[in-house]
């Protein structure tokens, strides 16, 4: 039982370091002139390949090493999404759009969480 507490506090500490880390260097990038539109498709690719590799844990389990790897991509991923949808906060959402994009950077963070907890959970068992 106190194995799981310290694996979900793990989990949120790092969440929240690298969240604060990205947004603000995210918001650092912006002011000097540079522009994250480009991560749009290639992070679209990504997570499709991502839905792929989990079905084919679903019907194939691979095993520890497997989960703790698509745990990484997943991190990555969303560590990604993360810059993305803050420089589309900044640089392109109208007022009225604001809620919008706040769900859609809640939600990356949710998944970087559940991505990090994948991999330590993974580790720890």
């Amino acid at each position: 039982m106190l194995n799981s507490w310290k694996v979900i506090l793990e989990s949120v500490i790092l969440t929240a370091v690298v969240v604060v880390a990205l947004t603000l260097y995210t918001f650092w990038a912006a002011r000097r002139g540079h522009d994250f539109n480009f991560l749009g498709p290639f992070l679209f690719g990504a997570v499709i390949v991502l839905m792929v590799f989990s079905l084919i844990q679903i019907f194939f389990p691979l095993g520890k090493l497997s989960v703790m790897i698509y745990g990484g991509l997943a991190s990555i991923i969303f560590c990604g999404y993360i810059v993305y949808d803050t420089d589309n906060l900044i640089k392109r959402h109208s007022y009225d759009e604001y809620i919008w994009a706040a769900v859609a950077l809640y939600l990356d963070i949710i998944n970087l969480f559940l991505s990090l907890l994948t991999i330590l959970r993974a580790a720890d068992s």
